[in-house]
């Protein structure tokens, strides 16, 4: 979802950060809510009233299966690659007090700005600045309950990010039981996002994507959720939370989904590249 437009916002806050221009936009809806930009493609919505508010439609999504990753109010320990403004984070320590949680940022002065205009009181959480990638390795095995990727290099995730080398490296720092959530931009007749998945499978047996309606039928582009894991997934509760939001989305798993990647190529380090460009204005740009 874009931003608002920001001649009807009730503040904007603009900072040079390490990889280029950042915009806090107020939300004229909600007088303690924010939009980061970073050079014009909007990358988080917070609301420092209500962190279970979450705007973004894809975020939502990812917010589902947070909920069913364990009972209500259990801690989990989160790893998240990519910062932004820390909506999930934010919203898991709101939702699941005690939980342990690790955010990588790239960007070291973002994580700066967004601790002295966004501040998060809570002992849980811990910053980090570096790439996504090199962090994850450093994890031991089994040290995470759940896993988030949401990393954009400009409106693009980085080609590093969407290896099976990668993926494995993920697999093997959750726990046996352990979610992992990813968001894959792509469009049209969704080639990317099917390599994606087939990518992901890979190294995990239960797969899920969620995504809207119009997007899966490719008549816009769009942001599909990937949800893996070595365990079962709540696949029937998250149909009925999906289709009951304000943004409906389908859930694709099963001989669905397999269908729907079938001839997909799992993509190797050797032969990656990085999510589509976005039609102009998508990401607010």
């Amino acid at each position: 979802m874009p931003p608002r437009d920001p001649g009807t916002a009730r503040a904007v806050v603009r900072a040079e950060v390490d990889h280029g221009r950042a915009e806090l936009i107020g939300d004229p809806d909600r007088p303690q809510a924010w939009t980061l930009l970073v050079d014009g493609t909007a990358q988080s919505h917070v609301d420092l009233a209500d962190p279970e508010h979450l705007e973004f439609e894809y975020v939502r999504r990812m917010g589902h299966v947070i909920d069913l990753a364990a009972p209500p109010w259990t801690p989990l320990r989160a790893l998240h690659l990519g910062g932004g403004a820390w909506t999930l984070p934010r919203y898991l320590a709101a939702t699941r007090p005690g939980s342990a949680q690790v955010v990588v940022e790239l960007d070291a002065a973002l994580i700066d700005l967004v601790a002295a205009r966004l501040p998060v009181d809570d002992p849980g959480l811990r910053l980090t600045s570096g790439d996504a990638r090199a962090i994850l390795a450093t994890h031991p095995a089994g040290s995470a309950d759940l896993v988030v990727l949401d990393v954009f290099a400009g409106a693009r995730t980085p080609a590093h990010l969407t290896s099976a080398e990668f993926v494995a490296d993920v697999r093997r720092v959750l726990a046996a039981d352990g979610v992992y959530l990813a968001n894959v931009a792509d469009g049209g007749d969704l080639a990317f996002a099917r390599d994606q998945l087939a990518t992901v499978a890979e190294s995990f047996p239960r797969l899920a994507a969620i995504a809207a309606p119009d997007l899966l039928s490719g008549r816009r582009f769009g942001n599909v959720v990937v949800v893996a894991s070595a365990r079962e997934l709540p696949l029937d509760e998250l149909v009925r939370r999906t289709a009951a939001d304000p943004f409906r989305a389908r859930v694709l798993s099963g001989a669905e989904l397999r269908q729907r990647i079938r001839g997909a190529r799992v993509r190797r380090d050797r032969a990656t590249t990085p999510s589509p460009v976005p039609p102009a204005g998508f990401f607010g740009q």
